[in-house]
């Protein structure tokens, strides 16, 4: 279906491959991994035919529909979202359109001698198009919409009235509704919510047809790929599974190659400290010379590429008092939305609380009350004795000082450190070498939040409000937070769609909800396990 024959591709200085090989066929799901920069969205580049690679083949079965979802999304104006979800529709699109054109030729007197010529073409388009579904299109499309989280009201808006991570939404609809032989998906989970995230998961099992994807999300891949296509050095592997069986598969090589790598330098050491001893001697030179021969033709053991992941011990927590928050009868409305009415909440020492609803039902408002961002309409929210609050959100990482590199910026914080210590900081948020000199108004928004996140652990308050922190995080990142947060000895309340985040970090869960506000002992998990289902508003 798409293949891959030894290609070869290079960015200027970079070799991104070098003879790399990988094949996808109907019915696979190939999940992409690598280091950012390493090539992946290159890949799909290729496969769409805008790029040509430098040497190789890349071969697309003749006639394959493909449907491509990158993080361009383009110009969107002008049209209602159901009008441009359907405009994405491919064939079926075509015809709708030209339905529609026939339909008015047929009610234009200035067209009267052609009618017979356009009814006989209406025939053929209304055929075509209802054999490709058209009459169930645009339910199909609303479908989808809904299921990526957009209320029915809202369908019929101006698309140009969306923000960016909607009209993403909007884009991977168009996609979803094309009903592709091949799914290119790049990042697609980036900015949905839970819900919506659960929902595409389930629709992209039912897909028959090929999908390659990358994703941060590692429940997410890990539940639909069924091989592993690893970008490494140049080099495509592939490995059959999911993320974790390819996580210990890659451990294991890795442990062999280190070996293998040890033993021929060992034995290369040995020969070379031969040769030095007894180059001189004329007795030695023929066993000089040969061994000198077998040195030259050896075939040399590279050691693994694996990108290490930075250690850091971050310090502990000043510690506060037992009750760190509390909720006392509180109500809050935006206009005449009813966020909140008589709502109650502790928050005590060690619990970390993640908070689940529907889109719009209040949560980044619950922590925005906690952390003095906006004012109850009634009741009190007060924070206990001791407790030093640190609020990451969209905010954290817009309140960055743009002209500022990353390492100044570190340094402004925290002038009292050794520059080791903040370049080991850097270096554990995926900061390292020469991008320390990146100045933070060319960074994008995950590397804007990695900053935010080192500066407001490394000198880490007591009690953590969280709003999404794992957006756009690559996963090596990811487990560095993971890490950091796992050991935190304070209190945590926060948001997060990453399921493998909430599982790993919570042990009370908030729910927020139409009916009122529910409270769970326990984490995540057992949350699940409780509610049957993984998100509220998901059946």
């Amino acid at each position: 279906m798409i293949r891959l024959d030894d290609v070869s591709k290079q960015h200027g200085q970079q070799i991104l491959f070098l003879d790399a090989s990988m094949s996808v066929y109907k019915g696979e799901r190939a999940g992409l991994v690598g280091p950012n920069g390493s090539g992946k969205s290159t890949i799909f580049r290729l496969i769409m035919k805008e790029e040509e690679p430098d040497g190789g083949q890349v071969h697309v079965d003749r006639g394959l529909t493909i449907g491509h979802f990158s993080q361009e999304v383009g110009d969107m104006s002008g049209r209602s979202v159901m009008a441009e979800t359907l405009a994405g529709a491919g064939e079926v699109s075509g015809c709708g359109a030209e339905l529609h054109d026939l339909e008015h030729a047929m009610a234009d007197p200035a067209r009267l001698n052609e009618l017979d010529e356009i009814i006989t073409r209406f025939g053929e388009v209304q055929a075509r198009f209802d054999e490709l579904g058209g009459y169930a299109l645009e339910a199909r499309a609303r479908e989808i919409l809904t299921g990526l989280g957009f209320a029915p009201e809202s369908i019929d808006d101006d698309v140009a009235k969306l923000s960016g991570g909607w009209k993403m939404r909007v884009a991977l609809a168009r996609i979803l509704l094309m009903q592709p032989d091949a799914l290119l998906l790049d990042e697609p989970t980036n900015h949905l919510d839970i819900e919506s995230i659960v929902w595409l998961e389930r629709f992209l099992r039912d897909f028959d047809g090929a999908i390659i994807m990358t994703s941060h999300d590692r429940d997410f891949i890990n539940r639909l790929m069924t091989k592993i296509i690893e970008i490494d050095g140049g080099e495509l592997t592939t490995y059959s599974g999911n993320y974790d069986f390819y996580e210990k598969q890659r451990a294991i090589a890795d442990t062999q190659q280190e070996a293998q790598f040890a033993r021929q330098q060992a034995m290369l050491a040995k020969e070379q400290a031969f040769i030095a001893r007894f180059k001189a001697r004329a007795s030695h030179a023929a066993q000089v010379q040969s061994r000198v021969k077998k040195l030259e033709k050896i075939e040399k053991v590279e050691p693994p590429r694996r990108r290490k992941i930075v250690e850091f011990d971050f310090r502990d927590p000043p510690r506060s008092g037992e009750d760190v928050a509390k909720l006392d009868g509180v109500a809050k409305a935006w206009g005449k939305k009813v966020i909140y009415s008589n709502l109650d909440l502790l928050v005590r020492r060690k619990e970390r609380w993640c908070v689940m609803g529907v889109n719009g039902a209040g949560k980044s408002t619950l922590l925005k009350l906690v952390a003095g961002l906006t004012a109850a309409d009634q009741g009190s929210v007060a924070v206990g004795g001791s407790v030093k609050m640190g609020y990451f959100a969209q905010h954290a990482m817009e309140s960055l000082v743009g002209d500022e590199t990353i390492f100044e910026n570190l340094q402004t914080a925290f002038p009292n450190s050794s520059i080791g210590t903040l370049r080991t900081l850097a270096g554990a948020f995926g900061f390292s070498g020469d991008d320390t000199d990146k100045r933070i108004r060319i960074l994008s928004g995950g590397e804007k939040a990695r900053v935010a996140l080192a500066k407001m652990l490394f000198d880490p308050p007591n009690f953590l409000v969280l709003d999404e922190p794992t957006n756009h995080l690559d996963m090596g990142t990811k487990e560095v937070l993971l890490k950091a947060l796992g050991t935190f000895e304070g209190t945590m309340l926060f948001v997060s769609h990453d399921r493998h985040f909430l599982r790993a970090l919570s042990n009370r869960v908030l729910e927020v909800s139409p009916d009122g506000v529910r409270l769970y002992g326990g984490g995540y998990g057992e949350y699940v396990e409780a509610t049957g289902h993984e998100a509220p508003g998901v059946t």
